[in-house]
């Protein structure tokens, strides 16, 4: 199998993040956009920590420890990325909620996309197929990432570049990830240390979604409905690639 593939698969899943930045085009009421976009996506990321992120975390310790060891790692990496969020939230010093969140989510998405680059490197480089269907599941995932991004960087900025290059930043984050999995860390990848990743970028992605997402978008408009909205998009897409 051509070593490169997947660097073309990751690279392809990275820069759908991309299409999300086109959701600053929306025309309409500025609080009712920013609402429905951060609550859809707020959606997006807690179902994506619940339903992908953290099975496949107790599947990835399951192989080499009971299934109760695993769910306790899982709990113990799952805090660590919660709090480490919190963390780097809190050092963001910017009075400007919105704007907090579209950088807590531009690092969050970067942090959630490099160790998804590694994983769509490794299964493309075994099984090409199998890496494009990732690939897909992660283009459906990636959209709403960018929107978290640029809706909240350009509402509050007022600045198309900068919403645009913040997202364009987290969008190669995750052919990044493949390149250093080929460059330095393909033979050394194993399942302790996915599910330590995956773990760790749930906690992330829940604390963003939660505290970052669905509870500024309430500051504009109670729209919270979106937010069921962007979970029943992910469970659809779920089911659809699992057929």
């Amino acid at each position: 199998m051509n070593k490169y593939y997947g660097i073309y698969v990751s690279l392809i899943a990275g820069l759908s993040t991309m299409l999300g930045y086109f959701s600053i085009y929306i025309k309409g009421d500025k609080d009712n956009i920013i609402s429905k976009s951060l609550s859809f996506a707020g959606g997006v990321m807690i179902t994506l920590s619940l339903i992908d992120l953290i099975p496949t975390s107790i599947k990835n310790f399951n192989m080499n420890s009971g299934i109760v060891n695993s769910i306790i790692y899982v709990i113990l990496f799952f805090l660590i990325g919660y709090f480490l969020c919190n963390f780097i939230s809190n050092k963001i010093n910017n009075s400007d909620e919105l704007y907090n969140a579209g950088m807590i989510s531009m690092i969050g998405i970067i942090l959630h996309n490099i160790p998804e680059g590694i994983a769509t490197y490794i299964l493309s480089t075994i099984d090409l197929k199998l890496g494009i269907l990732l690939s897909i599941a992660i283009i459906f995932h990636n959209i709403p990432e960018g929107v978290s991004i640029s809706i909240p960087i350009y509402y509050s900025t007022n600045n198309k570049k900068k919403a645009f290059l913040y997202t364009f930043i987290s969008s190669i984050s995750e052919p990044f990830g493949a390149l250093i999995s080929m460059i330095f860390l393909y033979k050394y990848i194993n399942n302790e240390i996915i599910g330590i990743l995956f773990s760790i970028i749930s906690g992330l992605m829940f604390y963003i979604g939660y505290n970052k997402m669905i509870i500024i978008s309430r500051e504009y408009s109670n729209k919270l409905i979106y937010s069921l909205y962007g979970s029943i998009f992910i469970l659809i897409i779920e089911i659809i690639l699992k057929i």
